[in-house]
């Protein structure tokens, strides 16, 4: 399938992005190995507006300084020193939206994603879950921002069309310090879909 647009990335909904790349490829080519999958979980980020938000207020350093880029490239960051988790920008220059990509069904290089995440055998939490996923794929700080449309790491358009009775809308997880923002329903996830982070991934 052809890698998503960067007309696609360029929306300024976020909510809408999030929710229209469940079902789509994540893919990555490290050192010429290939790995990637479904994209079955995705959380969206608000930009200024979201307390849950890195750029909350406009909030921008180092760190953050991917997001306010134009839509299209990643942004990926050290979760409590240990995780490195994967973001895709989207929105216009200077309006810092991104969505985390929290989970994938794996369809391609299993074996390596296996070694990686020092795994013997398939089961759900080989990818279920953004630290998780990022392990797997070989995603570190070597691959923020980087362009969505180049060769390293990319998103395509797939044959996994998802109804609106398939995908599950919810509140965001580990965002408790985002107050009434915690509530928003940022997070959309494949319904029935085992290769999701907990809780709630049975309804």
């Amino acid at each position: 399938m052809a890698k998503l647009p960067v007309s696609f990335y360029r929306n300024e909904n976020v909510v809408e992005v999030a929710r229209q790349l469940i079902g789509k490829m994540l893919f990555t080519n490290i050192d010429a190995q290939l790995t990637g999958g479904i994209i079955t979980e995705t959380e969206a980020y608000d930009g200024v507006v979201d307390k849950a938000c890195h750029a909350y207020g406009g909030r921008n350093t180092n760190r953050t300084a991917t997001m306010y880029l134009a839509g299209g490239v990643t942004y990926v960051y050290l979760c409590y020193g240990i995780h490195h988790l994967l973001n895709v920008v989207s929105g216009m220059v200077g309006n810092p939206q991104a969505v985390l990509i929290r989970a994938i069904e794996p369809t391609e290089g299993v074996e390596l994603m296996l070694e990686r995440r020092r795994m013997e055998k398939l089961a759900p939490r080989i990818t279920a879950g953004p630290g998780a996923l990022s392990q797997a794929l070989g995603i570190d700080k070597q691959l923020n921002a980087k362009d969505l449309s180049a060769n390293e790491i990319w998103i395509e358009d797939s044959d996994n069309l998802c109804g609106e009775d398939e995908i599950v809308a919810t509140t965001r997880i580990g965002v408790a310090y985002a107050q009434e923002h915690a509530l928003w329903p940022f997070r959309f996830y494949l319904k029935g879909n085992k290769y999701v982070s907990k809780p709630n991934n049975l309804k």
